[in-house]
């Protein structure tokens, strides 16, 4: 499948296993710090091309030190950077990830991560793809007002779209969102996102509040796995047992796997399995990238734990 990733570059920096969250005022101590690519459309796009997907990664970076380790590393990943852009204007984004095996707290400089526009990604660009994937909605200010439009230009060309709305730093969680998922072929939240996009605290029922008949919403639930929702029918499916070292980009990784079943025709059910055993297994390292699986990979995993479950029952 030859996707197109329209996204956001940053680099992340990662503070990890912290002695106590800092309070204002106040200085902790972490174990470990890193340096690595970062950004949802990064990650994810890395995790596609691991899984033997053709990946062009379509945004902008600055002319600068933080920029070069982006494009670098997309390109260790086997990911096209020729649609990456180098702006001496813009400074490339940043994202401090103060991180445990539970959870993380981010903060973020925006810089290069809102600088592409909608309109920048012609017809001409979308005819080369069989696929589009949009990460981080909230943060993609410059994309954010034509991405609909960009959405249904992609259809239009004969291209499946899929979006992961991230996070909304600001808390407002807009309705033009929402109104986008009528081009959204699939819609890939994670619960905070689900809760808060719907202000319904069950999942099922704010599954049910964004379900269209059309869009194939699929909600990253973490340690409770992942469930679906397509015409009103639900999906779902349980995490893998596994000790994480590190959450960052775990979701994005899940993103990655879960389209590349669903590109090979799956079932909802066994593109979720796929999606969590990307997801669970990335989470065995440091970083968003650093343990993304191959194809064989995945699978074996998800045997070894059949095979495990097998044996206690």
């Amino acid at each position: 499948m030859r996707v197109l990733i329209a996204g956001e570059l940053n680099v992340d920096l990662i503070l990890r296993n912290y002695s106590a969250f800092p309070a204002p005022g106040r200085e902790v101590l972490v174990q470990d710090v890193a340096l690595t690519l970062g950004s949802a459309s990064a990650i994810c796009a890395s995790a596609l091309a691991k899984l033997g997907e053709q990946v062009t990664f379509m945004g902008k970076v600055g002319q600068d030190s933080w920029g070069d380790l982006c494009v670098n590393a997309l390109a260790q990943a086997d990911v096209d950077c020729s649609r990456v852009s180098r702006d001496p204007a813009l400074k490339t984004g940043i994202t401090v990830s103060i991180s445990s095996a539970k959870d993380r707290a981010l903060v973020t400089y925006l810089g290069s991560i809102e600088a592409l526009r909608a309109a920048e990604v012609s017809d001409d660009v979308l005819a080369g793809f069989d696929h589009l994937h949009v990460s981080s909605f909230f943060l993609q200010r410059g994309l954010r007002p034509g991405l609909k439009d960009l959405l249904a230009r992609a259809h239009s060309q004969g291209l499946s779209t899929s979006l992961d709305p991230g996070f909304d730093p600001e808390y407002r969680w807009e309705r033009d969102l929402i109104d986008t998922l009528s081009e959204t072929d699939v819609f890939l939240p994670n619960e905070v996102e689900l809760v808060a996009l719907t202000d319904k605290q069950d999942w099922t029922e704010a599954l049910h509040a964004l379900d269209n008949g059309r869009t194939l919403i699929v909600a990253k639930l973490g340690a409770h796995g992942c469930i679906a929702i397509q015409n009103g029918s639900i999906t779902s499916v349980s995490a893998f047992p596994v000790k994480p070292v590190d959450t960052t980009g775990a979701g994005d990784t899940f993103n990655a796997g879960f389209l590349h079943a669903w590109f090979g025709g799956a079932s909802i059910e066994e593109a979720l399995q796929f999606g969590a055993a990307c997801g669970a297994l990335s989470t065995l390292a440091d970083g968003g990238t650093g343990n993304q699986p191959t194809s064989e990979e995945a699978r074996e995993f998800m045997l070894r734990c059949m095979h495990a479950e097998s044996e206690t029952n």
